[in-house]
């Protein structure tokens, strides 16, 4: 069986490219299609199999700006010759999952979202853009949302990585999906004993406005506790200059540091709304709580008032008040492991290959029911 993986852009390891991981160990010989490629921000394990790129990766500084491409992404899927190929599985969050399959092939998307620049989040992206951008980007966004749309009948079957993402599917493809949650890589993380615990709470992730780390900053300059922040991005600047004298901005961070941090603050922050949130499981694999804003995927593996505390507004107040709460709380530690155990690499691994296989059984059947009505239109 040929199989290939299609990636929007491999151009560092974060969750969807953790995925791609996982399906290579599951499917050591498959080649990999993807519109750009950095080497040298991925994985051995991504890099052990073939990549092929989309013409987008010959456009100038593709590497850097790709997403200023979208627009002919389409195109560069569909010029990908993927004959012979008898699995496919595309990994969806920008575009992957519109190329165009054999018809004997069978198709899966593992979705980590629909494209939010085009769908759940479109306005927001079109108010942050300049004044050029924002006059081009109705009829561009239009052109792909519509293509995004025709293209989700091109997947035999969605798998979602949650149920935020399941309905999402649901709302914009009219497709249901299987929800499998994501590999996290748990057993990478360690507890330390409660006297090497510190006295700061942690805030970890790509510094850009949907995440709302403003707020965890705001909050913390008010109630002049101290608040750690690893992560790079689009308001790294911007939060350095609103950080008091309570308020650390590292920056970006090799994993040693991020792993020692998780380990000793008294518990991470998680202002924004993710999609499935792979940070607040690292944390609770370190046995540290998460303080999370109440909606999207982290409903799905913090147990509020067991494994963390929740905020349903997104205001400093909101937050103050669930810091308040968690403090209160004393989460316990080999509570907080188990339940960040429940999301492991093993457990994705075993729940994709079984949903795979059987996809690949009934297709099969499918092809045979198929070919004996043929036959019986003959006689």
């Amino acid at each position: 069986m040929r199989v290939a993986i299609i990636h929007y852009w491999l151009v560092g390891m974060r969750g969807g490219e953790k995925v791609v991981e996982a399906l290579c160990n599951l499917y050591p010989d498959a080649d990999i299609f993807t519109h750009v490629y950095a080497p040298g921000a991925i994985s051995p394990t991504i890099n052990a199999h073939r990549v092929q790129t989309s013409f987008i990766s010959k456009l100038p500084r593709a590497t850097t700006k790709y997403k200023s491409y979208l627009p002919l992404m389409p195109m560069a899927l569909e010029q990908l010759d993927l004959r012979g190929y008898d699995l496919i599985i595309s990994s969806e969050s920008g575009p992957a999952k519109g190329i165009i399959p054999p018809s004997d092939a069978l198709h899966i998307c593992y979705c980590h979202s629909p494209m939010r620049y085009i769908w759940n989040m479109y306005h927001d992206y079109r108010d942050r853009t300049g004044p050029l951008t924002r006059m081009l980007m109705p009829a561009l966004a239009h052109y792909v949302r519509n293509w995004d749309a025709i293209s989700a009948g091109r997947v035999h079957e969605f798998v979602a990585n949650s149920s935020t993402v399941a309905r999402r599917i649901e709302a914009y493809y009219h497709r249901p999906a299987t929800v499998i949650h994501p590999p996290v890589d748990t057993a990478a993380f360690e507890r330390v004993p409660p006297e090497q615990i510190g006295d700061f709470h942690l805030m970890v992730g790509e510094l850009v406005r949907y995440k709302r780390p403003e707020l965890a900053v705001e909050a913390f300059n008010q109630i002049r506790k101290p608040l750690v922040v690893i992560g790079g991005g689009e308001m790294l600047r911007e939060l350095r200059g609103m950080a008091g004298p309570h308020v650390t901005i590292l920056g970006p961070q090799p994993f040693n540091v991020l792993k020692h941090h998780y380990a000793r603050c008294r518990a991470l922050i998680f202002p924004g709304e993710e999609d499935f949130g792979i940070v607040p499981l690292e944390a609770m694999a370190s046995g540290r709580p998460v303080i999370a804003y109440g909606k999207g995927g982290v409903t799905e593996t913090v147990i509020d008032g067991v494994t963390g505390s929740f905020f349903y507004e997104q205001s400093s107040a909101a937050l103050i008040d669930a810091v308040r709460r968690c403090e209160a709380m004393m989460p316990d530690p080999d509570r907080l492991v188990r339940r960040a155990a429940e999301f492991g690499v093993d457990r994705f691994s075993e729940e994709i290959s079984h949903f795979i296989e059987a996809a690949l059984k009934g297709r099969a059947t499918f092809n045979k029911s198929q070919r004996v009505t043929s036959c019986a239109h003959i006689f």
